[in-house]
């Protein structure tokens, strides 16, 4: 279950710092001392004008900062100072923020940033790394509310508004990927998509039988030994005219291998390889609350790998909603098989702009990238360079791979069109081989393999150990730049 911090911007009052609990935070900007930092350096004796002078306070890079504990002449249980220029660009100022949510207990956290241009940067970073999920019984204390204590707390809470819509997103798509699997079903996850219609969102839900009568049987073959139902969820955000942007994620709400099972070792992370389709459903739920002026429709595939006599087994053929007939070479490439029906039935019905596909689809982009950025695939470089311009803009890792005609040879069938695997040899960039040969080429289209950066081995800047809802934020930004009216 999620645990959230409330945040609040309040008007400036020196009077309330005495005897103020919890923990206060001042902004620094630069060698001098604001009005308020002088009232604080009073009530302490010299101790943040002592700090800020220091050898140590030299050292520290922008966002960082010093602690002072148990300051005399505050009730408080710490004063930190962190250092941020007003010229310091969004990145530090979210990581300033981040750093003091690391700090945030049950008693709560003043934030003094006064005039700082970055108040409501320093207030999502610290919302997005104050999240906190999990089951236990022996329920550790909520967090305690942060204030940000600003010069114009309505001014701020404006330009603050479209971040807590982005920071929902990101935890929606984190609650998501946290979920374990007898939970998180596939009507589960298709039940709390539908509830998004509460905020706006059209949605509609697939069925076995729907998806049977367009002739997705390659995505139903994954799903046909599980007990859960494979569905497609289909997500409407309609705030402009012309033609969508597509969003389309894998949504494998549980992935064992099927009869190519799994090591046991780390099976259990497998929880996450929905992680795709949780990023497209964070992402249309910031839409939805912040009103975008764009239209974009999200697609999630929905459906568990499972080992069962009804399984789909190596060597199987299976036949596309596209008409391309696949052959299973190894039933734990299955994430592709859903995203080929998911991405020709995107263009067909919706006929949209642009495609962007989002997937924990490899082990291989991890070899190759580590967890520090995910792999981004296109047939549409100017595409591709707007999607990376909006990754490095909101400190999302993100690095392009190759995709050219030369590796088709190696997802080439003796049976069929074509085979669901390559080999371990550029494993990949033939995974995206494969996508590319369902969609259409005049649809620009970029496909981003999530595996690394879904569920890192550590803590980021900005996220707890576990989901980061990666690509939430990157794709709110391109649609921001270059779909938004």
């Amino acid at each position: 279950m999620t645990h959230p911090v409330a945040i609040t911007f309040t008007a400036t009052d020196p009077g309330v710092l005495p005897e103020r609990a919890g923990r206060i935070a001042l902004i620094v900007a630069g060698t001098g001392l604001s009005p308020v930092g002088r009232r604080l350096d009073r009530l302490t004796r010299g101790s943040v004008a002592r700090a800020i002078g220091s050898e140590a306070w030299e050292k520290l890079g922008p966002g960082e900062s010093l602690s002072l504990g148990w300051p005399a002449g505050l009730a408080c249980a710490a004063l930190d100072l962190v250092k941020l220029d007003r010229k310091a660009d969004a990145e530090a100022a979210r990581k300033a923020g981040a750093a003091l949510a690391k700090g945030l207990g049950d008693k709560g956290l003043l934030v003094i940033a006064e005039s700082h241009p970055r108040a409501a940067e320093i207030a999502f970073g610290l919302a997005l790394r104050a999240y906190r999920f999990d089951y236990h019984t022996a329920t550790k204390p909520a967090f305690g509310p942060v204030a940000v204590m600003v010069t114009r707390p309505e001014e701020v809470a404006r330009k603050a508004a479209p971040h807590a819509a982005l920071a929902e997103g990101v935890f929606f798509a984190r609650d998501l990927t946290n979920e374990p699997a007898n939970i998180l079903t596939t009507d589960d996850f298709a039940a709390r998509l539908a509830a998004m219609q509460e905020i706006g969102l059209d949605v509609e839900i697939l069925e076995e039988a729907d998806l049977e009568k367009l002739g997705m049987r390659a995505l139903l073959a994954v799903g046909q030994g599980s007990e859960s139902p494979s569905k497609v969820v289909v997500m409407r955000w309609q705030g402009a005219e012309g033609a969508p942007l597509a969003l389309v994620g894998k949504g494998v709400c549980f992935d064992t291998g099927g009869i190519s099972i799994k090591p046991a070792a780390g099976m259990e992370e497998m929880t996450m390889d929905m992680g795709g389709a949780a990023v497209v459903a964070g992402v249309m739920r910031t839409l939805a609350l912040r009103k975008a002026r764009a239209n974009v429709v999200g697609l999630v595939g929905l459906v568990e790998n499972m080992p069962d006599g009804k399984a789909q087994r190596p060597g199987d053929i299976v036949t596309s909603m596209k008409g391309d007939t696949i052959e299973v070479i190894n039933t734990d490439a299955e994430g592709r098989l859903v995203l080929a029906d998911v991405l020709w039935y995107a263009q067909e019905r919706f006929k949209p702009s642009a495609v962007v596909d989002l997937a924990t689809l490899t082990g291989a982009v991890i070899v190759a990238l580590g967890h520090e950025n995910a792999g981004v695939f296109t047939n549409d470089e100017a595409f591709s360079a707007d999607l990376l311009k909006a990754a490095k803009a909101e400190g999302e890792g993100a690095w392009p791979l190759p995709l050219s005609p030369a590796y088709d040879s190696l997802i080439k069938s003796r049976l069929a069109d074509i085979k669901n695997t390559g080999g371990r040899a550029g494993g990949s960039i033939t995974a995206a081989a494969f996508l590319k040969k369902f969609v259409r080429d005049e649809v620009p289209w970029c496909h981003i393999d999530i595996a690394g950066v879904a569920l890192p081995v550590a803590e980021t800047t900005l996220a707890p150990k576990g989901p980061t809802g990666w690509g939430v934020r990157t794709l709110d930004r391109l649609i921001r730049d270059r779909f938004e009216d």
